[in-house]
């Protein structure tokens, strides 16, 4: 059976935080039967006030319904809060943040107990849940019949992006988007940095960081295709010899400025790793190669 034939299927959440509560109350508004439970049951009080059931214990919450949404502390709630509990025959969604091995051990935990499962990564706030004009989004990896199953009911709260059968995936696109994100901010934060103390209103360099940004994007494309293709020099304008070499005006300058090059230094020596390891090899290269540095060891399990 399909979410399409059922257009309000029941659902169980576990974890009314801030994140939990926006979920609720979106399914409740959607019209979908919904059972809480929540270790604090004062933070249900509002929700069963908008038409949710709410479950005395987890064990009650899960026999409820075949459909679970756990959006809980973290993936430590998850053992305690469902020790003992009947799993069989159920539909595990963890919303609950964690990391790729998390999710994995976690998947194999939940069919041990007989039920089904899917990890998740929220890339939204509270704020944007329920409001699809924001862009906000969930990653889904797993059980692909499960995701198939409740899809449309997943797509209440916010868009559903399914990312493959590793249950660990989810977290991995999750936390990789926010690495990248944590990225940009510290050089604009560098950036910043650079001219406090100056003439220079920062209200007037944000329009041109913007612009400059907005130009570099052909940056992601590109490392996508040089790391699928092995190739690091064709089409090449900047080199990475001559990169290396311009990057001491970037710490020039910043000593000059008094300002500490913690945000940019690593991706800077990175760079010049990647060239003294063998400068005929890579003076001509652009910077993707040096992402090939960064895969140390390899990963645990895997």
């Amino acid at each position: 059976m399909t979410d399409n034939d059922t257009e309000h299927r029941p659902l169980t959440l576990l974890g009314l935080g801030d994140m939990g509560t926006a979920l609720a109350r979106t399914w409740l508004a959607a019209g979908h039967p919904l059972t809480v439970w929540n270790r604090t049951p004062a933070k249900a009080a509002p929700l069963a006030a908008g038409g949710a059931a709410v479950a005395a214990t987890p064990a009650g919450a899960v026999a409820a319904n075949t459909l679970i949404v756990l959006c809980l502390l973290d993936d430590a709630s998850i053992g305690s809060v469902l020790d003992g509990v009947d799993l069989t025959g159920k539909d595990l969604v963890n919303l609950t943040t964690g990391t790729p091995a998390e999710g994995r051990a976690r998947a194999a935990w939940a069919e041990e107990r007989g039920a089904r499962f899917v990890d998740a990564g929220i890339m939204a706030v509270p704020s944007m849940i329920g409001a699809p004009e924001t862009g906000g989004y969930v990653f889904y990896s797993g059980s692909r019949a499960l995701f198939d199953t409740h899809r449309s009911t997943l797509e209440v709260p916010a868009g559903a992006r399914f990312v493959g059968a590793d249950p660990g995936h989810a977290a991995l696109h999750d936390v990789a988007l926010l690495s990248a994100m944590y990225g940009l901010f510290a050089g604009i934060s560098h950036a910043y940095a650079l001219i406090e103390g100056e003439d220079i209103a920062p209200k007037d360099l944000a329009p041109l960081l913007s612009e400059w940004l907005g130009a570099m994007g052909f940056f992601v494309g590109n490392a996508a295709e040089r790391l699928t293709s092995r190739d690091f020099t064709t089409g090449v304008v900047s080199g990475l010899a001559m990169q290396v070499q311009a990057s001491g005006t970037l710490l020039r300058t910043a000593a000059d400025q008094g300002v500490s090059a913690e945000l940019i230094e690593p991706y800077l020596h990175l760079m010049r790793e990647r060239l003294d390891a063998d400068p005929a090899a890579h003076a001509a290269e652009d910077t993707v190669g040096a992402i090939t540095l960064l895969r140390r060891t390899a990963a645990p399990g895997r």
